[in-house]
């Protein structure tokens, strides 16, 4: 990147990958935005460069306001890292339709809300790089994560699409798919339906044989401060891959998935989770 200053605005970064991809760039001399609905949690950071800054990606006023913020100062915004986002466990018979729009909102139209007010100063300046975290579970379904499932499979398709639409204005669009990372997500970002978790659920047998599986996973999984690496290698590298993988499962299942067939992976996940 050529610019002497290089301007970076990330959501949901008060913890997790976000925290840790704020304060590695930012140690690596980008200004770095922490976009957060939660600045309190940045009290003990004391460099200049990185600069929290509250936002809220359900409103697009909040939005608009943290980029007309940042755009009067710096004029660009070189790098996007769409991070924020959270999962609900809940089978599809016990959803109510708040909480599908509530995960979509988030995952899904959040997303949109911020790239559709950063792609006009990128495509402006003729530059920039927009980072979607997804997930492995982006191309992989589990059962009792069909909306988190649903909204990551919408993400990959929005940076398909936009790796089109904005070629043309060298505006670079990647993903970028963990597998389960020891993050605050299984304890602060998991929302579970109750009715889903009840004892006399139809579907207790599969929760009790799958939920406690996957938060172990995650707890035990790899470490956030490798999407913050990974991010930085996006950023220097113009020839990076559109898509790539972190974390001992998304390199699992994801080349699996490639090479089965639909019957046969599945056959291979429910061995594995036991279900």
């Amino acid at each position: 990147m050529n610019n002497i200053e290089k301007i970076v605005l990330i959501t949901g970064a008060s913890s997790g990958m976000g925290r840790a991809t704020a304060e590695f760039l930012s140690q690596n001399n980008f200004i770095v935005y922490a976009g957060t609905r939660h600045t309190k949690k940045f009290n003990d950071i004391k460099t200049k460069n990185l600069r929290p800054i509250t936002m809220d990606i359900r409103s697009s006023k909040s939005i608009n306001k943290v980029i007309n913020f940042i755009q009067d100062k710096h004029k660009n915004i070189n790098v996007l890292v769409n991070n924020a986002g959270y999962g609900l466990v809940s089978t599809v018979e016990n959803l109510d339709e708040d909480e599908m729009f509530k995960q979509f909102n988030i995952n899904v139209f959040g997303l949109l809300r911020v790239s559709k007010a950063v792609i006009p100063i990128m495509r402006t300046n003729k530059s920039g790089i927009i980072i979607n975290i997804s997930s492995f579970l982006g191309k992989i379904g589990l059962p009792l994560l069909t909306l988190y499932n649903s909204s990551k499979y919408a993400v990959e398709g929005i940076t398909d699409s936009l790796r089109y639409e904005l070629k043309d204005f060298n505006i670079r669009v990647h993903s970028i798919l963990p597998g389960f990372f020891d993050t605050e997500f299984a304890r602060n970002n998991l929302v579970t339906n109750l009715e889903t978790f009840d004892k006399k659920s139809p579907y207790s047998k599969l929760v009790s044989n799958l939920a406690p599986l996957i938060i172990e996973q995650i707890n035990n999984g790899n470490k956030p401060q490798e999407a913050a690496i990974m991010i930085l290698d996006i950023i220097n590298n113009d020839k990076f891959a559109a898509r790539a993988t972190i974390g001992d499962k998304a390199k699992k299942f994801i080349p699996m998935r490639k090479e089965l067939s639909d019957e046969d992976f599945e056959r291979r996940v429910r061995e594995y989770y036991n279900i």
